[in-house]
């Protein structure tokens, strides 16, 4: 193995009902669990999502509503997720701006908390585009020089993302092969939230990415218009978004 670990690497793959990060839920999650000496654990959740299922959803990874009626939910499953990911980093692929975001919310409704800085997050996809820019199916094919069998299976998925990060990192000599600096490599730009309507200005403060506060500081904007705060907080915006800006929230009151 070229990865160098310190503890447990968990990549995991999420198929679900769309891609609307705060309305769409988990129809199967996959984690594969690697850790430093290079054991591995795998374990695979087909999930009720408690919403209908769209067809041409289906189409693309083949979970029908028949399929999860009677599976498990979301809130049911939450526990052994959060047990299997604790004390690990995460990676995936396209999983910073998908399925990472996505994880957030469902843990957060089955009311668990998830705090992103416990975590470091690798994106094989990030460093994928920023070496040779294509798809899973392309990486998998260049990386490991193999065709990828039953691509939007989840548990496919999964192990192909994890050999590809493995020979990304075999294959170039100028990218790190810790997770410290794989997690680095793996943001365009790092934001304050999951979903990137929140931005760090060049002192590392949170700054607004959108409405009519967008650029100024969110700390300073809550301290004069309290009234957004609550405004965001009944909007239809991403339980990880309002948990931040409730972090930040509480500290404008100092």
């Amino acid at each position: 193995m070229n990865l160098k670990l310190h503890k447990p690497l968990c990549i995991f793959d999420l198929e679900t009902t769309g891609v609307n990060i705060s309305k769409d839920r988990i129809v199967e999650i996959c984690i594969l669990k690697v850790n430093p000496d290079s054991s591995r654990e795998s374990k695979t959740w087909l999930v009720n999502p408690e919403i209908p299922i769209p067809a041409e959803t289906s189409e693309i990874h083949g979970i029908t509503n028949e399929d999860v009626k009677d599976a498990p939910t979301f809130k049911e499953i939450a526990p052994k997720i959060m047990a299997m990911i604790s004390g690990s980093d995460l990676g995936g692929f396209n999983s910073n701006r998908f399925d990472v975001p996505l994880l957030a919310e469902e843990l957060l409704r089955a009311e668990l908390d998830f705090d992103l800085s416990k975590f470091k997050l690798v994106d094989a996809q990030t460093i994928f585009h920023k070496m040779e820019p294509r798809t899973l199916t392309a990486a998998y094919k260049f990386y490991c020089k193999k065709p990828l069998e039953n691509a939007h299976s989840a548990e496919a998925d999964v192990l192909a993302t994890f050999e590809v990060l493995d020979a990304q990192v075999g294959h170039y000599d100028e990218i790190p092969n810790d997770i410290n600096g794989l997690s680095e490599l793996s943001f365009h730009k790092k934001f304050a939230d999951l979903a990137g309507m929140l931005h760090f200005d060049e002192n590392d403060i949170e700054i607004f990415a959108f409405g009519k506060y967008k650029g100024q500081k969110v700390i300073e904007v809550f301290k004069k218009d309290l009234g957004y705060y609550n405004w965001i907080q009944n909007a239809d915006f991403p339980l990880y978004t309002k948990k931040v800006l409730t972090a930040i929230q509480l500290k404008s009151k100092f």
